[in-house]
């Protein structure tokens, strides 16, 4: 850890985000490069670190550390911190190394009290914007600094309107907001039981120590787990001198990107309000004018913001998220981050940014987010629907796609109607930060108030979310849960159907339709992901239609085939019972020979449709139990047809049943005790690649893995039936095919024992969610219970079963392709849990020399996306 840990803009450029934070880098960078920016310093991630292990303070250290930081501020500003005459005012913001917009806090105004108020009314000659300043930030502290809700001083400011009749804050008196502020401090002390705090010092420590407290708050967990954002990163904090936006007409403050967020347009998309600061336009509590109105109001200081702006995308070669100030006619730029983008606005930008020379095609692929790459797969409204459909209200695109779903007025009420299986759009004035949990359990977000760029359409872009906002025509009432549009209401038994794309919202449900996937702007990165990639990437499929949709989303084979999936249907799973309740070799032979033909059917209908490619077919791997019935009604059905009785049924049910079926009878220990049903689902196999082979005159090779093994004579066993049967029938055929058999590694004595056992397998394939079962002794069903409070307590970052926990399980992978490969040097590896499709994970398995990964159909473009990305990084 350094011995420093404030650093001045100037002299922390080339430091890094994980030291500065996004804020800072920026910051630094923008200094560097000779944007205007208002004086200031870093406090850095590391800070943050010694503030938790100091038991949430400050060491005496560090406080003197950024007393000095102020001091140079002064130095550089000719302003005087708390001083009587032209005083020195900062804002305090967090600054995450990723961005996590609108998660963590920001603190205005700070080193304001009733001396240097009346400082700044003479020094600025007016009283209006010094005490308009001072409320705002007595307000910030108590919110902020002392964790206190701000809303009876909201009240006491929406009373004071509604008193005088006016509509705006602006329409305030200077007298009336003096007034205000004495009642803001008197609220304050009998909330506190002391004064308001006028030591600038006093208030500048404890403003850094609430940012560095807002890392741990319960929306930035939301947000970091949803995003696998470590929680060790940590955030920065930086003080930065004021630029004032609300000095008057010549003032003002606005955020502006680059390139347009929703669709990747190639135009500065950019808002502004007059007379006002920046948390006025994030919140969404004024909604914003178009940055046509500064071109009117002051040319001058237009034409500087768009060279600016077309600077820094030059410099940074990416859209760029920025906010700015204007003071008296002086342009400021407050910070500067990669913006938060649609999925099909990444893709847009992406394309068109190659060709306009400013990247390469490998970061290009980098700059698609992977996590979110699977959001342009969603629907959108179906065109012949949409066309029958009048719009109700118009907002602002916001958001990308389309939503449908009952209205739901809070996010506690959008998670729950969520957990009931029901689809809601999130309808709100404006959202706040602690709306996460009900963005994301809704389909879409509608508000009321606020433009492209404040919290609700930042957060929602980010999600990959539909959001539509600034939906003047809707009058929201929170408290009666209704929504008015046009004199008629609204309730949350109505449907509405949002398009993030037009801003178009639309009264009941609209048909949704896929994308087209295989042109345009996608078709082309994908020719650029599968040219970069070294991962194969396969499907999990049991069926005609995952296969064709894997196929569709660019799939190169199928890497597990579950057998026993294809034994539930109605039709198939008497047969089953059968099988199960059989008394004797004959009459479980009798059952089988029932399902061979079934079971065989569906192989020729999956090998036809993956027309030459690897399929891999697992035997059958879960306890038998999980075949029989349960109710009462199917058991007697199953007696009367299998001339049994219901008490025989029920004790062959309490015969199977087992403590721990997970670790039970189970997987190839079923081919042990029962050799006849490997003989079986191997004759199925050959078969029907036998029949598609002669068909299409093209030989199938299948691969055949035996599951749940623990070792190597385990293996020799099993492997003995299948090759016994399968060359019996391949000679019989005349084919010159051939078969492959391997094994799925989801025990950890197999891991570890790996070069033995592959001396008897042609692949492996990890069965990730079994392995992280057995490894870390957590149940997949039951884990969901007690890992909420494990991450809570920061003992574990993400869920194991979708994320490989690369620490243990991972070690075990990466030890047992090692192990394998000395044995046999042309060793097929692949994975096949539900981590296959994660990216992070993918890049793990892409650096332990894994041959391919499978995942589900809708995760294979994922997949792709994240194979590329792990060879482009690891060159």
């Amino acid at each position: 850890m350094s011995e420093k840990y404030v650093y001045h803009f100037e002299e922390a450029y080339g430091l890094g985000k994980e030291l500065l934070g996004g804020k800072g880098a920026g910051l630094a960078e923008m200094t560097h490069i000779g944007v205007s920016i208002p004086q200031g310093f870093t406090i850095t991630t590391e800070a943050c670190t010694l503030y938790y292990e100091n038991e949430k303070k400050l060491p005496s250290f560090l406080i003197e550390d950024i007393k000095k930081g102020i001091k140079e501020v002064e130095r550089k500003t000719k302003k005087h911190f708390g001083g009587n005459r032209n005083p020195l005012l900062v804002s305090v913001r967090s600054g995450a190394r990723v961005s996590m917009p609108g998660m963590m806090d920001t603190i205005l105004n700070l080193g304001l009290n009733d001396m240097t108020v009346e400082a700044l009314a003479r020094e600025t000659n007016n009283e209006r914007f010094a005490y308009d300043s001072y409320r705002r930030f007595i307000l910030m502290f108590t919110n902020i600094a002392k964790g206190h809700p701000r809303t009876e001083m909201d009240m006491m400011l929406e009373r004071l309107k509604q008193e005088k009749g006016y509509k705006l804050d602006t329409e305030v008196k200077s007298s009336e907001l003096k007034e205000l502020v004495e009642k803001y401090k008197d609220y304050y002390k009998s909330v506190f039981n002391e004064e308001f705090p006028t030591d600038p010092y006093v208030q500048l420590i404890e403003a850094v120590e609430a940012v560095f407290r807002s890392w741990d708050n319960p929306r930035a967990n939301v947000y970091r787990m949803m995003n696998n954002i470590p929680y060790s990163w940590g955030t920065a904090v930086n003080v930065q001198s004021m630029a004032f936006g609300n000095k008057g007409e010549t003032s003002g403050t606005g955020v502006a990107f680059s390139r347009n967020p929703a669709t990747g347009e190639k135009k500065v998309s950019a808002e502004y309000l007059p007379n006002a600061q920046g948390e006025d336009v994030v919140a969404g509590i004024r909604t914003p004018l178009h940055i046509d109105e500064l071109k009117k109001r002051m040319p001058e200081v237009y034409e500087e913001f768009m060279a600016t702006i077309k600077r820094m995308e030059a410099h940074y070669k990416d859209m760029q998220d920025m906010e700015f100030t204007v003071e008296d006619g002086h342009l400021y730029f407050l910070q500067t981050r990669n913006g938060k983008r649609t999925p099909n606005a990444a893709l847009k930008m992406a394309c068109d940014m190659v060709d306009e020379g400013l990247i390469t095609t490998d970061e290009a692929v980098l700059r698609i987010d992977a996590n979110s790459f699977d959001k342009l797969l969603l629907p959108n409204f179906k065109k012949e629907s949409l066309d029958e459909k009048t719009p109700i209200a118009i907002g602002l695109p916001a958001g990308p796609g389309a939503g449908t779903g009952y209205l739901a007025f809070s996010a506690e009420e959008a998670e729950r109607r969520h957990k009931q299986v029901k689809k809601v759009i999130l309808v709100r004035a404006e959202t706040s930060p602690e709306d996460i949990v009900g963005m994301i359990s809704a389909e879409a977000v509608l508000t009321m108030r606020g433009g492209m760029t404040s919290h609700a359409a930042v957060v929602a872009r980010g999600m990959g979310k539909c959001c539509v906002c600034g939906c003047a025509e809707a009058l929201i009432d929170e408290v009666a849960r209704t929504v008015t549009i046009n004199n008629k209401i609204y309730t949350d038994k109505d449907i509405f159907s949002i398009d993030g794309s037009t801003g178009n919202v639309y009264l009941g449900e609209i048909e949704m339709e896929s994308p087209d996937l295989t042109t345009g702007y996608f078709g082309r990165l994908m020719k650029w992901v599968d040219e970069k990639r070294r991962l194969k990437v396969r499907t999990n499929a049991d069926n005609a239609r995952d296969a064709k949709q894997a196929l569709l989303f660019g799939a190169e084979g199928i890497g597990l085939c579950r057998t026993e999936h294809m034994f539930f249907e109605r039709d198939r799973i008497f047969s089953m019972r059968k099988m199960i309740l059989a008394s004797t070799h004959e009459e479980r032979v009798e059952a089988l020979n029932e399902l061979l033909p079934i079971q065989q059917s569906d192989f020729e209908e999956l090998y036809t449709i993956m027309d030459g490619k690897n399929v891999n077919v697992r035997l059958l791997d879960p306890p038998l139990h999980e075949f029989l019935p349960n109710d009462e009604a199917l058991i007697e059905e199953l007696a009367s047809s299998t001339h049994h009785t219901d008490l025989e049924i029920k004790d062959k049910i309490k015969e199977l049943h087992e403590s721990n079926p997970m670790m039970g009878h189970r997987g190839c220990r079923l081919a042990v005790t029962y050799p006849e049903i490997c003989v079986m689902q191997t004759s199925a196999i050959i078969n029907a690649a036998i029949n598609v082979s002669k068909r299409t005159n093209k030989l199938v090779n299948p691969e055949i893995m035996v599951p749940l093994v623990l070792d190597k004579e385990e293996l020799k066993f099993v492997k003995n039936i299948i090759t016994t049967t399968a060359n019996k029938l391949i000679l019989a055929s005349g084919l010159p095919m051939k078969y492959h058999v391997g094994t799925m590694i989801e025990v950890p004595r197999a891991a570890l024992l790996a070069d033995e056992i592959a001396s008897y397998a042609e692949f492996f394939s990890f069965g990730t969610n079994d392995l992280t079962q057995m490894t870390m002794g957590f149940s997949r069903d039951d884990s969901d219970k007690f890992l909420p409070a494990y991450y809570e307590n920061k003992i574990l970052e993400e869920n194991p079963f979708k994320t490989l926990d690369q620490k243990g399980v991972g070690k075990l992978i990466s030890n047992a392709v090692k192990l394998g490969r000395m044995t046999n040097k042309d060793l097929h590896i692949g994975v096949c849990g539900e981590t296959g499709g994660d990216p992070k994970s993918i890049e793990f398995y892409h650096k332990a020399g894994l041959d391919y990964i499978s995942c589900s159909p809708f995760r294979v473009p994922v997949a792709r996306l994240a194979a590329a990305q792990a060879a482009i990084k690891n060159k």
